[in-house]
């Protein structure tokens, strides 16, 4: 079984990310950001990845803490169910559209973490999210499922369909990416490890 539960606990937030890697799209979220809940539900139903998240965080500040933490947390969940990487795809991309919206995202479950974004934003936030932390959460998500993430949004006008062609366009991507090929046995690499 490719699962796996990660918490994290901070004087900040704490977090409970529950993930299966072979699911069906079956989700349960509550981070008490309902625009970030909606993202992760496009995440667990368009990759077909069973997720189970709960956050309690110091929203009575902001929302900075409580995505980041998410998204580490969420990127961890990913790392262990991964286990070694062996057999996976490893590389995969998805474009996306959602109405006027066109998403791209290209990714490498490499072992080495590094992120690109490019999105503009008409207005400061989508829903009661800070439109600024979208980024955020992609760079923390990419360290901790050590991953090369790539994001770029190629057009759109509505900032709601933007934010939701991206997720889709992640979880689309990872779904490809955490694939098992029946024709590799071992690790997905020329190095023959994906090293951290």
């Amino acid at each position: 079984m490719r699962t796996a539960t990660i918490e994290r606990k901070t004087h900040e937030t704490e977090i409970l990310v529950e993930l299966n890697l072979d699911g069906a799209g079956r989700h349960s979220i509550a981070t008490g950001i309902g625009f970030l809940d909606h993202m992760l539900s496009h995440l667990a139903v368009h990759g077909l990845f069973d997720l189970n998240v709960r956050a309690h965080g110091d929203l009575h500040v902001d929302a900075h803490h409580t995505v980041e933490d998410v998204a580490l947390t969420l990127g961890e969940a990913f790392d262990q169910a991964l286990g070694e990487r062996k057999g996976i795809v490893r590389m995969a991309h998805a474009y996306v559209p959602m109405d006027e919206a066109l998403a791209f995202v290209a990714l490498d479950l490499s072992g080495r973490p590094y992120a690109v974004i490019e999105v503009e934003w008409n207005a400061p936030v989508a829903g009661t999210l800070p439109t600024g932390l979208f980024a955020h959460f992609f760079e923390s998500f990419a360290v901790t499922a050590r991953c090369n993430l790539h994001a770029r949004l190629l057009y759109g006008r509505d900032d709601h369909h933007k934010a939701e062609a991206l997720f889709k366009a992640l979880a689309r991507a990872l779904d490809a990416a955490t694939r098992l090929d029946p024709r590799r046995q071992d690790v997905p690499s020329t190095k023959g490890t994906l090293t951290r």
